[in-house]
């Protein structure tokens, strides 16, 4: 049974996950969040918010939707979140952070009796409004029972992906191959549009053969073709992030993985431009050659 959940990290994806809890669910929901602005539109709708960090930890289910990894080893282990929950009680981290992160978490949270997962997220910001995430669950059998009717508030397709860790392994590698999807389809663009061919009549062409994805259809279509990139979305700055932690599963495991070292290469050629800020299918603009 679940008493109370606290939803702590109202970001770009944060905010309307919180929001889809308190419509949804049959929990009441808390939000916390280090900026005013969420609390107050979600306090629009009802949602009652936590005063302090203290309040926030007294919940039974607590979520946290940070940045990173940085910030979840701030406030989780350094900042002592996870020594205010109550034994007994569940965290889950809806973060995208490293799988190692997640496995010392862990093992912190079993010997105070607190069940852990990692779920991060994947799809749109209109899914997060929508409701219709994709959640990749690191979790054990039993943890993952437990919090899979509250996940399924959030997200229309729960996975459940093994152990603790993994849930990240495939956020991480989902988003290493949609980077290097989009980069191809930006090169593809640039060099149609420079050989005299219409981009967006590209991309429309390419629906209808193998080259037809999600990204084309999203990041291509809607962002690369038209040269929309906006702010706030999901920026450069966050996808190097991300790609930064696959790099470090490369080093890891021993992968020479040059097609996420290109894009990397491309993440900091717009970092370098000014466009960290920006939504990432952005670097586009980084592939022409200089005279």
């Amino acid at each position: 049974m679940i008493k109370q959940i606290t939803f702590i990290g109202l970001g770009v994806m944060g905010e309307a996950m919180c929001g889809n809890l308190a419509r949804r669910g049959d929990w009441p929901v808390f939000a916390y969040d280090l900026k005013s602005e969420p609390l107050e539109r979600l306090a629009a709708e009802g949602v009652p918010s936590a005063t302090s960090m203290d309040e926030a930890a007294a919940s039974d289910f607590v979520i946290t939707c940070l940045p990173g990894g940085d910030h979840v080893r701030s406030l989780v282990l350094d900042g002592r979140l996870l020594d205010k929950i109550k034994p007994g009680s569940v965290l889950v981290d809806m973060s995208t952070s490293q799988p190692a992160l997640m496995r010392e978490i862990a093992e912190a949270a079993r010997a105070k009796n607190i069940d852990f997962a990692d779920a991060p997220i994947a799809r749109t910001r209109q899914a997060a409004a929508d409701g219709t995430l994709a959640i990749m669950v690191g979790a054990s059998d039993a943890t993952f029972a437990r919090i899979q009717p509250v996940m399924e508030t959030i997200g229309s397709d729960v996975m459940h992906c093994g152990e603790v860790g993994t849930g990240q392994i495939v956020k991480i590698m989902n988003n290493m191959v949609l980077f290097q999807t989009v980069a191809a389809l930006n090169e593809a663009v640039e060099m149609a549009e420079g050989a005299g061919m219409d981009g967006a009549a590209l991309f429309e062409m390419l629906t209808k053969g193998s080259a037809d994805s999600f990204a084309l259809r999203n990041h291509g279509m809607k962002s690369s073709a038209p040269r929309i990139y906006p702010s706030p979305a999901f920026s450069v700055d966050y996808a190097a992030k991300d790609l930064r932690y696959a790099l470090e599963l490369a080093d890891e495991t021993g992968v020479d993985a040059a097609g996420a070292r290109n894009v990397a290469r491309l993440f900091e050629a717009a970092q370098a431009a000014g466009d960290g800020d920006k939504y990432w299918p952005v670097i586009r603009e980084t592939l022409k050659k200089e005279d």
